[in-house]
C-alpha cells in the first residue's frame, strides 16, 4: 500500500482512539460519582458546625435531598 494510506489510516484511529476515550472515560466517572458522593452528611455537619449553626438532623436531610435532586437534573 502507498505510505500516504498508511497515514490517514493512522490519524483516523488515533481520532477514534480518542474519541472513545473521552466517551468511557466520561461514563465511568458519572457512576463513580454516582457511588460515591463528594459530600456526605458528616461532611455536611462538619461544616455547618464550623460556621457555627447546630445541624438538626432534619436540616441535613432536606440539604442532602437537595443536593441529590440538583445532581439528578
Amino acid at each position: 500500500m502507498n505510505t500516504s494510506i498508511w497515514i490517514v489510516i493512522v490519524v483516523i484511529a488515533i481520532i477514534v482512539g480518542m474519541v472513545l476515550g473521552f466517551f468511557m472515560a466520561r461514563r465511568s466517572m458519572e457512576t463513580y460519582l454516582k457511588k460515591n458522593p463528594p459530600i456526605s452528611e458528616d461532611m455536611m455537619r462538619s461544616m455547618m458546625t464550623s460556621m457555627g449553626q447546630k445541624p438538626s438532623q432534619k436540616k441535613l436531610n432536606q440539604l442532602m435531598s437537595q443536593m441529590k435532586n440538583q445532581q439528578n437534573k
